[in-house]
């Protein structure tokens, strides 16, 4: 049996990682911060956090657009990936290379002296071993859940994000909008820049900055834009700067331009003004891409990672703006600990035919179940299809010249669907 100490392979750390903790989410920071500390890791100029319950991908591939645009070398780092967990750590708005990725793992494991860190912490730690061997000027650091006691919050970051928050991961988070606000609100800083992009702003938001002295900034108060449906443009309005008549981002929907506008709110507070000029924000957001964010193959099939009731009404309202005209076949994947109800309700009116699918992985929820609920939800039936290959050929059989096929529900849906497309 091979030992981590002769693995020469992502392929084969990966899965030995996987085995490292009984449970795949361990919430707390004390495990990070000990194999932080023996770490050689020099923190670079510029650290950014990013956590909320949707939108996280998006804003920080805009914040890496835009200080890459400004020269910087920078380490994003996200979760979960589509296709290749290499994208979890770019350098550059590259996905770093499986040689780098094992070097870091490999000082991870040496520093780690036998404390139990979950698939995530050790990553994230990987991440940023990575991201200083090559150098890197400024960091994106996505929250993977909460933000509290992520792994990820255990790095000081320079000024921090705070997408929206709606009901996710309620198991580990709390059932409530309040009670996931509180866990979010622990990326704050003393006297550190902090952006609220929602305009629903909990409570928790607002009495946690107060006490704690963070520099709260909010969206409608602090910030605000308006889209120009005439000319297909969006203007801006921040606290010293003002931009008018800005290219609308690459990324589909009109939630982008919310991430957007929390994304300019942020440079501004952290006195980066010479970015916010309108040529160079609309050249650098109108080159962006990211996989499973509305993105459209073949014309007629749509990939979209959303998973939660809010994500849900977001992308029927970017369905409803492309327009149907032929029926919607809906193939949905999910993890058990979703919301499915509230997830298929925000949809039902749109899709004609439902086919479920069980994903990879322990929280899955089984095709059979997930369709039950479905159908529940609904009020029309759902094929049940175990294999998803079987099912994205059963859509694109069904699908005729005019009909859309849409793959939702999960990261771990879109990534086989978008390899499977690629290859067929």
């Amino acid at each position: 049996m091979n030992t981590v100490s002769s693995f020469k392979s992502l392929g084969e750390w990966l899965p030995w990682l996987e085995t490292l903790s009984p449970r795949e989410i361990v919430l707390g920071l004390e495990r990070v911060e000990e194999v932080l500390g023996r770490l050689s890791i020099d923190r670079p100029p510029l650290v950014i956090s990013v956590t909320g319950t949707n939108g996280k991908g998006s804003s920080v591939t805009m914040l890496e657009a835009l200080l890459r645009k400004d020269g910087k070398r920078t380490g994003s780092y996200t979760s979960p990936h589509v296709c290749r967990y290499n994208e979890r750590i770019r350098i550059n708005n590259l996905p770093a290379g499986d040689a780098e990725i094992v070097a870091a793992l490999e000082q991870v494991e040496k520093a780690r002296q036998g404390v139990p860190l979950t698939f995530f912490e050790f990553g994230t730690l990987a991440a940023l071993v990575t991201f200083n061997a090559a150098d890197t000027d400024a960091w994106i650091l996505e929250v993977g859940m909460g933000g509290r006691l992520d792994a990820v919050n255990a790095i000081e970051p320079d000024g921090s994000l705070i997408t929206n928050v709606s009901l996710d991961h309620c198991a580990w988070l709390g059932n409530d909008a309040e009670s996931i606000a509180r866990e979010k609100a622990g990326i704050m800083r003393r006297s550190k820049p902090v952006i609220f992009g929602s305009q629903a702003v909990p409570a928790a938001i607002l009495s946690i900055a107060n006490d704690l002295g963070a520099d709260l900034r909010l969206a409608g108060r602090d910030f605000t834009f308006t889209s120009n449906p005439a000319n297909r443009t969006w203007n801006w309005r921040g606290s010293r700067v003002s931009l008018n008549d800005l290219q609308m981002p690459a990324l589909v929907g009109d939630a982008q331009l919310v991430n957007a506008a929390g994304v300019l709110a942020l440079l501004e507070a952290l006195q980066l003004d010479h970015l916010l000029d309108s040529a160079f924000v609309s050249e650098a957001l109108t080159s962006i891409s990211l996989p499973g964010r509305f993105q459209i193959v073949r014309d007629r099939w749509i990939l979209d990672v959303a998973h939660n009731p809010a994500a849900g009404q977001v992308l029927a309202a970017a369905l409803r703006a492309r327009g149907l005209t032929g029926r919607l076949i809906a193939v949905v994947g999910m993890l058990a600990d979703k919301d499915v109800d509230g997830f298929i309700a925000a949809l039902s009116n749109l899709v004609d035919t439902w086919v479920s699918v069980t994903v990879e992985g322990s929280r899955a929820e089984t095709a059979a179940e997930l369709g039950r609920k479905i159908a529940n939800a609904s009020g029309k039936p759902c094929l049940v299809v175990d294999d998803m290959h079987a099912a994205f050929r059963v859509a694109d059989e069904r699908a005729k010249e005019d009909d859309v096929v849409l793959v939702t529900g999960s990261f771990y849906v879109v990534g086989p669907a978008l390899e499977w497309l690629q290859k067929d």
